[in-house]
């Protein structure tokens, strides 16, 4: 699949050409061509069994394709893993923590693996404490951690040997919404810091807020790749109009904004919250933001009260479900 939005003034950093790994009669990654650039966090999005733990196995020299190639800061993966991964740092779906060390003895004790100079592990490891606002818990044993404090010392142990490159699976899963929050705001930091972040997530929410980019899988299979504006251009559907009417033109609202091209669909939204102005919204399907003053002409012209009228551009997880329909 042709990956046409790249970045050229950016470095490219992983590529690969029909990328395949077949595990008995499962082909869990067919045939994926990619390309991901410096300082972008690229979103892996799918279903579970998707094929994405698989890459980033791949990715990281793990495991060897069946078949096609991958390149990793120019490196193949299948003979150079080791100079690959002591460039990368992995944060897999459940990250393995002692609970009966602290945090800086966590911490320590990956900077011994990954070889960190020791005249650098002292200040490497205050730095990433602060940086995860894990400061004031240093000396602390990490059984007493709660999950989102966990998950945020996993991530400053995946960044213990300064990665240039992050692989994160899942790492908001079986988190409660006060966690997730509290690692989204990591990810946002660590995207301003101009890391480059490879995301793996079945997330909607979550990869629509974090990511530059979006690639879409299915059993192995890339759908689509893309920003959210790129994805949703391959539909081929038109996008939806929210107006709001006054309530007593409700009905006669709807009819005519059926019958006014290029509407495809109008009816009426019971569930939208209107203002104080005795409103009601109508949700126009199958018009985009260019058809807006057409509406609103047709609209003046019945002599309609108009209090709203906005575009509103496929979620992803419209582009998600829709792409797994194709």
């Amino acid at each position: 699949m042709d990956d046409s939005n790249e970045r050229p003034s950016s470095p490219t950093v992983i590529a690969t050409e029909r990328l395949t790994r077949i595990f008995g009669q499962t082909v869990a990654v067919n045939e994926l061509s990619i390309s991901i650039h410096a300082g972008e966090v690229f979103g892996f999005l799918g279903h579970n069994g998707a094929g994405k733990t698989t890459t980033v196995r791949l990715l990281n020299g793990v495991i060897a394709p069946t078949a096609g190639s991958a390149r990793v800061f120019g490196l193949d993966p299948t003979t150079h893993g080791h100079r690959i991964r002591a460039r990368t740092g992995v944060l897999t779906e459940t990250p393995a923590l002692d609970p009966r060390l602290t945090a800086r003895q966590t911490l320590h004790y990956f900077a011994e693996i990954y070889g960190v100079p020791k005249s650098e592990r002292r200040r490497r490891i205050e730095e990433l404490l602060e940086f995860f606002e894990l400061s004031s818990r240093g000396d602390h044993k990490v059984g007493s951690f709660s999950k989102g404090m966990r998950q945020r010392l996993a991530l400053a142990r995946t960044l213990i040997h300064d990665p240039e490159l992050i692989f994160l699976d899942e790492p908001t899963s079986g988190l409660d919404p006060a966690a997730t929050r509290e690692v989204h705001q990591m990810i946002e930091r660590l995207k301003q810091r101009g890391r480059t972040v490879f995301l793996c997530t079945h997330n909607l929410i979550e990869a629509e807020r974090l990511c530059n980019r979006i690639a879409v899988m299915a059993q192995g299979r890339l759908l689509a790749i893309g920003d959210i504006h790129q994805l949703s251009s391959r539909l081929d559907r038109g996008h939806r109009v929210s107006v709001e009417v006054d309530a007593a033109d409700l009905s006669r609202a709807v009819q005519l904004f059926a019958r006014t091209p290029p509407v495809v669909h109008a009816e009426a939204a019971p569930n939208r919250l209107a203002g104080r102005n005795g409103g009601a919204f109508i949700m126009l399907y199958g018009v985009s933001r260019r058809d807006v003053p057409r509406i609103i002409e047709a609209a003046l012209h019945d002599g309609l009260r108009l209090y709203r009228v906005q575009p509103e551009e496929p979620s992803l997880e419209d582009v998600y479900f829709a792409l797994q329909e194709l």
